[in-house]
């Protein structure tokens, strides 16, 4: 142990998913690709976000798959009907 440093656990402490509800920063930009895109959706259809659900699924998808949020069911998360990277369609204008 080094001064000030933490007390050992006498093991090594696993990471796990994030418990439900919270939303971890993506520290290594590793769905930066996919958050790019739903914004970019957002700012084209004024904020509506049920006109970028098929992007959402895909930013949730990758969020889940790097471990950045707990595995879930797509019911569970209002997604179930939804086509994973389906185009947006227009906004009204």
């Amino acid at each position: 142990m080094s001064f000030g440093g933490p007390p050992s656990l006498g093991g090594s402490v696993k990471g796990g998913p994030p418990d439900r509800g919270s939303f971890p920063l993506d520290h290594f930009g590793e769905c930066k690709d996919e958050m790019k895109l739903y914004m970019d959706c957002l700012r084209k259809n004024s904020g509506t976000s049920t006109e970028c659900q098929g992007v959402s699924k895909a930013y949730l998808h990758c969020r889940m798959k790097k471990g950045l949020m707990e595995q879930d069911d797509w019911r569970n998360l209002g997604l179930s009907n939804v086509k994973e990277n389906s185009p947006p369609s227009k906004s009204k204008s």
